[in-house]
This record gives structure tokens, C-alpha cells and sequence, in this order.
């Protein structure tokens, strides 16, 4: 299978889905890197700053209008959406932009003293009011979860059949790529085994909580950016940061904060590691359909030597 390739986006279509929607006037409207599975670019608009994103992902912007308010109405500093919509087979978002750079751009040191700050918006944001909403897994456009229990999102989630998503004919991975079929059942296994550590515990999931997806004027943390969303164990957060960190003490950091804040976390051992299985899986699957085997072979080896029992 090849490597995964972002739609090709005119400028002519993005000066007009946002003349759509702001009308006429849009200027330095740029190219941005990051965003792997959007073209996204930024852009003025009488003195604001704007990113508009386009995906040929169906439903790829559903929810987002939906977590945009949740976040940014309980002081998460996450974007506002100001519009939405389809154009032939895109769908697209236009978001108010927050200045800053991707925190992956500092250098390590940089990041580390970000560390602090971050934990406490991660927390936040872990434990930030849902309202009515109900379920588990990806959250939809109405606010609730796509599913009744944690075990079925996360069956889900590595099922064969993907039909219509990103996902779709995965399976071939094992034979197309560096997806190794008994390193992927070994570790499912032990999801299988953990998981139910986890099922219990419902709360905002970033889903993909790491330095790419948040910014940093280089004296604080400004914003917070594309998330997978879902509800479900807040572990899971902490699992994608600490990989995404390593090296940084990130699992120590988070547990002096969580002491100090007087919240206790149950069965926490177990449920980090059913956290790191659920989404290191996903992450060996989707470095494989990537082309970066490094980023496999890093995550695999982790994966592996994490339960030796």
C-alpha cells in the first residue's frame, strides 16, 4: 500500500469557501506543513488570522464545530470554527487561527519547560464539564459517542471491515507493508487483556495530544489543535504524550501534578498500559501506511518490551 496522499487543493477553491463565508478580501493565504491526513492553509481577513483545512475524508469535519464550542467555551485554548461545508468531494473547516509555532519546533530543553503548563491544560481539558452528552468513542455531530461501551469503540476501531474510512482494506498492510501480523496480534492481545482497566472511566479525549498539535509563543502554551476526539479513559492522553515525549519524565511529571491537585487515579499502572496498546496499535498500523518505518520500529519495541509477562 502506498503512502497516503493529502488532496491536491487549487487556491482558486480556497478563495472561495472563504469568500462563502467571510466574502471577499482574503489575503496571505499560505501553505501550511503538518495536518496528515488535511490540506490546510492560513489566511487574513480584515486584521484576523484564519486556517481553513480540507479533507476527501468523508465526514472528516462532523464533529468539529460541536468540540470547538465545548473546548473553547470552558477555557481550552482551542480554536473557534466559524464555518463548515462540502465542496465536490472535499469537506472543509475554517477555524480562527492562534498565534504560536508548533511546540515540535523548540528544541528539546524549550519543550521540557512547557511540560508543567502542559499537564495542567491537559488536565483540564481531561476533566472538562460534558454536559448530556453520552457514549463512548468518536464523538458525533450531535456531542455524544458513537458507541454504547469502551470495549465497543476500541473493537471497533481495529475491526477488518473499515469501508468509507481511512481505514478502509487495511488488512492488506500486513502483506504491503513493514505490519508484521504476530507483532499486531501479540499487542492486541494485550489490549485485550488490559482494556477493561479502562472501561469504566468517561471523560474529553484529545486522542492525539502531542507537540505537532500544540502551540507555543516560546513563553507559553497558546493553543491546543486537531484532535481524534472521543470519550473514554483520559489515560489515553497521557499515553500519546509520554511517547511523543520521551525522554522528558512526562508519566512522573503528570502523577506530582495529579498528587499535588488532590486527584487520585485508580488502578493507574494497568490503565496506562492498556492506554499505550490502544494507541500504540493504531500507531504502528498507521506508520506503516505511512511508509515510516522508523516510527514503527521505535513504537514496536516499546510495544513489546512494555509487558514481558
Amino acid at each position: 500500500m502506498t503512502e497516503y496522499e493529502k488532496p491536491i487543493v487549487d487556491i482558486t477553491l480556497v478563495e472561495e469557501m472563504i469568500s462563502e463565508h467571510l466574502g471577499d478580501g482574503a489575503v496571505e493565504i499560505t501553505p501550511l506543513q503538518g495536518g496528515n491526513l488535511s490540506r490546510v492553509f492560513s489566511f487574513n481577513h480584515e486584521g484576523q488570522g484564519y486556517v481553513i483545512k480540507f479533507s476527501d475524508l468523508e465526514g472528516a469535519y462532523q464533529s468539529e464545530i460541536f468540540v470547538s464550542d465545548l473546548l473553547s467555551s470552558q477555557g481550552i485554548p482551542f480554536p473557534r470554527c466559524i464555518g463548515h461545508g462540502k465542496t465536490g468531494n472535499l469537506d472543509y473547516s475554517i477555524l480562527e487561527k492562534i498565534e504560536g509555532r508548533n511546540l515540535a519546533d523548540f528544541s528539546a530543553e524549550e519543550q521540557r519547560r512547557r511540560l508543567p503548563e502542559l499537564i495542567r491544560i491537559l488536565t483540564h481539558l481531561n476533566h472538562i464539564d460534558l454536559g448530556g452528552a453520552r457514549g463512548y468513542g468518536w464523538i458525533g455531530a450531535g456531542g455524544d459517542g458513537a458507541f454504547p461501551t469502551w470495549k465497543d469503540y476500541w473493537e471497533s476501531v481495529y475491526a477488518e471491515d473499515q469501508t468509507g474510512s481511512f481505514w478502509e482494506n487495511w488488512y492488506a498492510l500486513f502483506h504491503t507493508s513493514c505490519l508484521e501480523k504476530e507483532v499486531f496480534d501479540e499487542i492486541y492481545s494485550r489490549l485485550t487483556a488490559y482494556s477493561h482497566f479502562n472501561e469504566p472511566y468517561r471523560y474529553f479525549i484529545h486522542g492525539d495530544f502531542h507537540q505537532w498539535n500544540i502551540l507555543s509563543d516560546g513563553s507559553r502554551i497558546t493553543g491546543i489543535l486537531d484532535c481524534n476526539c472521543a470519550y473514554g479513559d483520559f489515560l489515553v492522553d497521557l499515553a500519546i504524550l509520554d511517547r511523543h515525549m520521551d525522554g522528558h519524565n512526562v508519566v512522573q511529571a503528570y502523577q506530582d501534578h495529579q498528587a499535588q491537585a488532590g486527584i487520585v487515579i485508580p488502578d493507574f499502572n494497568e490503565r496506562l498500559k492498556g492506554a499505550y496498546y490502544f494507541k500504540g496499535l493504531d500507531g504502528l498500523r498507521f506508520y506503516a501506511k505511512m511508509g515510516w518505518t522508523d516510527a514503527y520500529e521505535y513504537t514496536r519495541n516499546f510495544l513489546l518490551g512494555l509487558d514481558k509477562s
